[in-house]
């Protein structure tokens, strides 16, 4: 009988926790999307200039390549605000997958009118469509509970694009988390795109300028259940000095501080971005 010591045994259970890791997340990855398809979807006429012009930074192809999106999947977008990306997955999704969106309602009184706003003309833009948008399912998120759609292990995919600031905020970002865990199927992923503040940036700077750090998304989706299965840098931008009157919403397309400084703004583009895939474990 062979008999090992005391570090030799821990040395073979850290190479077996790896090799369980390893084969986790190789049963929970992605399959390869269509990457025709997904082309096509981000060429769609419904697309305005307007927003095509924001895929020199926010490569939207690239993001949900990345992402691993199917058209055959049932897919959940957190808070589409105007509808940059629900352009793309709708039309992606339309014949074979699923589409569901989730309006976030936040518990301050104060949004209630501006979000109310917001859905209105958000409806109102997949009404105007149905050949594009007449499959989409409009839903809500509120105080980390789906109504208005199916959430309960069966969706494959859960996107969420620049709101961890907001939900930091308000407190919620914990109980969304646990949502996204509970409406995923096992093995399903769930896709980060996040403005992404310097290592070491305290939460009170975090809320105040709408950027994150990278440390602090990764600690809080994996205290929800969920294991990182690749980060990506195709939103990344180096000009991105972060360091703004205004945070984040100084720089396009929201240019808050108005004309001040706004040829520098512009110049910057976008924010600099974490992109992060996250695997719900299969047991």
């Amino acid at each position: 009988m062979t008999t090992y010591s005391t570090p030799m045994l821990r040395a073979m259970q850290s190479t077996i926790a790896a090799l369980c890791t390893a084969v986790l997340l190789a049963a929970c990855a992605s399959p390869t999307p269509d990457i025709n398809a997904l082309a096509t979807a981000v060429a769609s006429p419904q697309r305005t200039d307007k927003a095509k012009a924001r895929d020199v930074y926010r490569h939207p192809q690239e993001t949900l390549q990345f992402f691993g999106v199917e058209p055959s999947q049932t897919a959940l977008e957190i808070a589409p605000g105007g509808g940059w990306y629900t352009d793309i997955l709708a039309p992606y999704l339309h014949d074979h997958g699923t589409l569901y969106e989730a309006q976030y309602q936040s518990p301050s009184p104060a949004a209630a009118e501006e979000e109310k706003a917001d859905r209105e003309a958000f409806e109102r833009k997949l009404a105007a469509t149905p050949a594009i948008f007449g499959n989409v399912v409009d839903g809500t998120l509120h105080a980390g509970q789906f109504s208005g759609f199916p959430s309960n292990g069966n969706i494959d995919l859960v996107l969420t694009f620049r709101n961890i600031h907001n939900w930091i905020k308000d407190g919620q970002l914990d109980a969304n988390l646990r949502a996204f865990y509970a409406a995923l199927k096992p093995g399903g992923v769930l896709g980060v795109e996040e403005h992404r503040a310097p290592p070491g940036t305290p939460v009170q700077k975090m809320i105040e300028t709408g950027y994150v750090t990278e440390a602090y998304v990764i600690e809080r989706v994996q205290a929800a259940g969920f294991v990182l299965a690749g980060r990506s840098e195709v939103n990344s931008n180096p000009r991105d000095s972060k360091d703004y009157p205004n945070g984040v919403w100084s720089l396009p397309p929201t240019y808050r501080g108005g004309d001040v400084d706004r040829a520098r703004y512009a110049a910057i583009g976008e924010s600099d971005r974490m992109t992060l895939k996250f695997v719900k474990p299969l047991n």
